[in-house]
């Protein structure tokens, strides 16, 4: 309904006046909706790139050289925990360190809970890889950092896409977290929406979601098709 009543013509996003495409001209401009789209951007890219790496590490760490299961809980809390309690936490630890709010405030509680997704899908993976591989490439001398990027690494990959998609889309819709963590002058484009659906959703709204159903499916088949692709090279 969101799609079709995005081509409607009538302002009302209740009756069907015709098919038009003004409201996608009157999205592109908007200016809150692109600056804050940019903003979600700016967060979804940087904390992506911090949380598959962090989350890549702790998962090899927890599945190699350690067997605290302390620790494996404590991983997942951010992924269990609900988000208000995650925001309200933050909020109060950037309170007391003194951190001004802003992107990097959103960034940095983005990152957090993602690393916890990134880390059990790469766990999850680690699970089934052959660890006869390390052991060989350590039997032939390769050193523990050329075992992990010649051999652990590759093997690794499609878990590893599989969970910066997860949490890149986790961070491109995130709400309740920037809510709490963003500054009033630098919203993400979720603040914006809420903030302009308060008045009534308006065919602008749903344009707007039409497109960002478009890229969610785009994101998702273009990762299947990377995922297939790697597991087909191995």
């Amino acid at each position: 309904m969101l799609v079709v009543m995005s081509f409607n013509r009538n302002k009302s996003p209740y009756s069907w006046g015709g098919f038009s495409l003004d409201w996608y001209g009157r999205l592109a401009g908007n200016a809150s909706i692109r600056t804050g789209l940019l903003n979600t951007l700016i967060v979804a890219l940087g904390s992506t790139a911090l949380s598959t790496v962090l989350g890549t590490l702790l998962a090899v760490g927890l599945a190699r050289h350690t067997r605290s299961r302390l620790l494996d809980a404590l991983s997942t809390l951010p992924a269990i925990l609900p988000d208000l309690v995650i925001a309200i936490g933050l909020l109060a630890f950037y309170s007391a360190i003194k951190l001004t709010l802003g992107l990097h405030s959103v960034l940095i509680a983005h990152t957090v809970f993602g690393m916890a997704f990134v880390a059990a899908v790469v766990r999850a993976r680690l699970g089934g890889m052959d660890t006869s591989l390390e052991e060989a490439s350590r039997d032939l001398g390769a050193t523990p950092l050329t075992t992990f990027v010649k051999v652990t690494l590759p093997t690794l990959a499609p878990g590893i896409l599989a969970g910066a998609l997860l949490a890149f889309t986790l961070s491109l819709d995130e709400f309740v977290i920037a809510f709490f963590t963003a500054a009033p002058s630098e919203p993400t484009l979720p603040i914006v929406i809420y903030s302009m659906v308060r008045f009534g959703v308006t065919p602008e709204i749903n344009a707007l979601a039409t497109l960002l159903l478009a890229v969610s499916f785009t994101v998702v088949i273009v990762a299947q098709r990377l995922t297939r692709l790697t597991e087909a090279l191995r």
